[in-house]
């Protein structure tokens, strides 16, 4: 049964508890819902409730832990001389997927059955040929070894969904007759759906700190794997970036320091541009403008927030880097260059303006009315209050917003792709083109890679290393902002 049938029919059965359990505990209680212990609601929604969430918590596990057990059984057949490293065994075990999805294909369109696709000739070298001419595209060679795996890969995969169905099924109405039966007057419904939820968000909570956990470590042993192979000391410290693939990168250089400049340099930038413009814009919206032009700007100002990278990115490339190179660049003998850095910063700047504007307008308007109308008291204008009161009382505030506009600044890629260019390299010359740790880990992964080279498992360096760097800047800015709340709150 598919997936989309089995939600189908955990949903009717939880809507039909609903239903029944809220008749079942009023009818207990003689059709008096003041004898009842809870709620009539509530004998309704812990039925539903223990109908639906067991039965979608084990299909969701089942859904994520299925194709990784189908996949290592299905490998066992491939034969170790056929592979000679993790990243050939990867590229085979790829081509069985997409037999194994042509078979299932085949077999749902009525082309071939299940027995055929299952008694397939493993020693015929045109699978693709055979399938194609039923009207299935593999679009690989396979032989006799990839077939045998596919058909095993499955064979189980069959087997799984049938045995997550009946799961899912059993567990549905199990909890449908569970919580049923127990439904009357003095049953505590109310604290069984409290704690129901609370289990639920301590799950959902749970799930968010292993998924960040699970891509730390993922990025860790593919970081380890890498620096096994090329030295860690010529990556941090080599100002050359120069990857090769060819010969498993035996003349490849992967310096960090040219990425990490670029990176750096083109946020340095942003940050000059946005931080002023977004400071300014804030303190005029919070302390100058009536209500009307506030209500009318600061909404047209978080439009910028909405607008994809990929048209700022395109922004750069068609009208601000032209500008730029026939304005500055060319007259003063700059570069020729419409791909630089002042480019993507000045534009990557534009992205980041609602960012510091609306925190710090956020941060200004938390200032207590108080230290304004003690600083009118004394005789001090409303240019010195915000001088000398507002902007330090919220400083601390907005040294955080300033922070996690930088760490955006740092991960951003399509507007450095096209607005900066791909050169690495160190220049302090911001009207050449130069790139960033996130375009070269877009680069190192794209194309038919080999995930076993240094080449590629660079990458996973280089977004380690961002992680680090943005981690640092987010931490920062919290504790900055906690401190603020902390003293004002």
């Amino acid at each position: 049964m598919s997936v989309f049938w089995l939600l189908v029919i955990i949903g009717v059965l939880a809507m039909v508890g609903l239903a029944l359990g809220r008749r079942k505990a009023i009818a207990s209680a003689s059709g008096d819902a003041r004898d009842l212990h809870s709620l009539p609601a509530y004998y309704g929604v812990n039925v539903a409730l223990f109908v639906a969430a067991p039965a979608l918590l084990v299909m969701a596990a089942w859904m994520v832990l299925q194709p990784m057990l189908v996949e290592s059984r299905a490998a066992v057949t491939i034969p170790e001389t056929s592979y000679s490293s993790v990243g050939e065994l990867s590229l085979l075990m790829a081509d069985v997927r997409r037999v194994a999805n042509g078979l299932n294909v085949a077999v749902e369109r009525g082309i071939i059955s299940a027995d055929d696709a299952r008694n397939m000739d493993v020693d015929a070298t045109n699978v693709r040929e055979q399938l194609a001419d039923v009207g299935v595209a593999i679009g690989t060679e396979v032989d006799a070894i990839t077939l045998t795996a596919a058909q095993r890969y499955r064979n189980i995969d069959a087997r799984g969904d049938v045995a997550m169905t009946i799961v899912v099924l059993l567990l549905a109405v199990g909890g449908f007759a569970l919580t049923y039966m127990r439904t009357n007057k003095d049953y505590r419904a109310r604290n069984s759906v409290e704690t129901a939820i609370l289990a639920l968000l301590i799950a959902a909570s749970t799930i968010a700190i292993l998924t960040t956990v699970g891509i730390i470590l993922s990025m860790l042993f593919e970081t380890l794997n890498f620096f096994e192979q090329y030295p860690a000391s010529e990556f941090f410290f080599s100002t050359t970036w120069n990857p090769s693939f060819s010969g498993r990168g035996g003349s490849s250089e992967l310096g960090l320091l040219p990425l990490l400049w670029g990176t750096l340099y083109i946020s340095l930038i942003a940050l000059l541009f946005a931080v002023p413009i977004g400071l300014f814009s804030a303190i005029y919206l919070s302390e100058y403008a009536n209500k009307r032009f506030r209500s009318i700007a600061k909404p047209l100002l978080e439009v910028l927030a909405g607008i994809p990278t990929i048209v700022y990115g395109l922004f750069a490339l068609i009208t601000v880097g032209p500008l730029l190179r026939d304005a500055i660049a060319s007259p003063l003998g700059l570069g020729n260059n419409a791909s630089s850095v002042m480019t993507a910063g000045l534009v990557m700047g534009i992205m980041l303006i609602p960012f510091v504007s609306s925190l710090s307008d956020d941060i200004i308007n938390a200032v207590p009315q108080a230290m304004r109308d003690g600083s009118y008291g004394l005789g001090a204008t409303q240019s010195e209050t915000i001088r000398q009161v507002i902007v330090p009382a919220a400083l601390p505030g907005i040294v955080g917003a300033i922070l996690l506009a930088a760490s955006r600044a740092i991960g951003e890629t399509m507007i450095v792709v096209l607005g900066a260019g791909a050169a690495a390299k160190i220049d302090v010359n911001p009207f050449e083109a130069m790139t960033t740790v996130t375009v070269k880990i877009v680069s190192q992964l794209t194309g038919d890679t080999d995930f076993s080279s240094p080449e590629t498992l660079v990458a996973f360096a280089l977004g380690l290393t961002l992680f680090v760097i943005t981690l640092g800047l987010n931490v920062l800015a919290l504790f900055i902002v906690r401190r603020y709340r902390e003293q004002y709150e």
